[in-house]
């Protein structure tokens, strides 16, 4: 019988893509000679928007930068766990300056922010997955950062290495279903309170997949053809899957373990290596 699945509300930070453009190639999705839609990106971007509020999701907005293109992807500009935010130092120096309005932004919100010193690119590796964090390194965020991360949160990380260049950022790989914290329903599969996810594991190294796979013994595996369609960047509020209308064979698999996926089509941001969990920040308030 096919378990029914209980959402819990969520907090997510985003940034219009008012100057959303490829002008740099980070990674292997960029390239400057294709032309970006922005009117399409903006139509694309406040669908997302409006879905999340729809199902019950507050939604904070951090206004956007001239100059800044990726700044649409808040995700990469943070960590938030029990109300303290772990900031970002890009790898890429087109995008360090993005961390900036950000912080400033939680800051005026009135959080703590730590600014790290090693390279860190925030949701985009660092994955809160209930007991631990899930880190990844290989690309972007470093090993050193990891444990930075652990020293300020005092939570446990577990570093999983990143194999394949498509798969830049751990949130491209791996996302969180439920994070077994209790008002998300049973949490089936993990060797711990980590709850469960769904991942791709071609995107990691041989040690990395073993320790998913001791961790994780009932996750929902993902195709190379899913992955590339961006459906592992996708969001979860424990019941509704929020996830890129191309991953068919991905959604198939998370109804058919009860969970409701809502598609959301952010194609014109698969340009720039985005998609829904890239255009997406949680914030995850003290816990009473």
């Amino acid at each position: 019988m096919t378990e029914s699945r209980v959402q819990r509300r969520r907090r997510f930070v985003v940034c219009e893509p008012r100057h959303f453009a490829v002008q740099y190639a980070i990674n292997p999705w960029m390239s400057t000679g294709r032309p970006v839609d922005v009117i399409r990106a903006l139509d694309q971007w406040q669908a997302l928007v409006d879905t999340y509020r729809a199902h019950g999701h507050t939604v904070d907005t951090v206004p956007p930068v001239p100059g800044l293109p990726d700044m649409v992807f808040a995700a990469n500009c943070a960590v938030v766990v029990e109300g303290r935010v772990f900031g970002s130092l890009f790898h890429a120096p087109e995008r360090r300056p993005e961390s900036v309005p950000f912080e400033a932004w939680f800051k005026t919100e009135g959080f703590e922010v730590h600014h790290p010193e090693s390279v860190c690119e925030g949701e985009g590796d660092l994955v809160p997955a209930g007991r631990w964090i899930l880190a990844g390194t290989g690309f972007r965020t470093t090993r050193a950062a990891h444990r930075e991360v652990q020293e300020f949160f005092g939570v446990p990380v577990i570093s999983l290495t990143l194999v394949d260049p498509y798969f830049y950022h751990l949130d491209t790989a791996l996302f969180v279903l439920d994070d077994g914290t209790g008002g998300e329903g049973r949490s089936e599969g993990s060797a711990g309170s980590g709850g469960n996810i769904a991942y791709y594991p071609g995107a990691f190294s041989p040690g990395s997949r073993e320790v998913l796979e001791r961790l994780y013994p009932d996750a929902v595996i993902a195709t190379r053809e899913d992955a590339l369609a961006f459906g592992l960047n996708s969001v979860s509020d424990g019941r509704h899957v929020f996830i890129a209308p191309e991953a068919r064979g991905l959604a198939d698999r998370l109804a058919g373990r009860g969970y409701v996926p809502v598609p959301v089509d952010l194609s014109e941001f698969h340009k720039a290596g985005g998609g829904i969990k890239c255009c997406t920040q949680e914030i995850r308030e003290t816990r009473s």
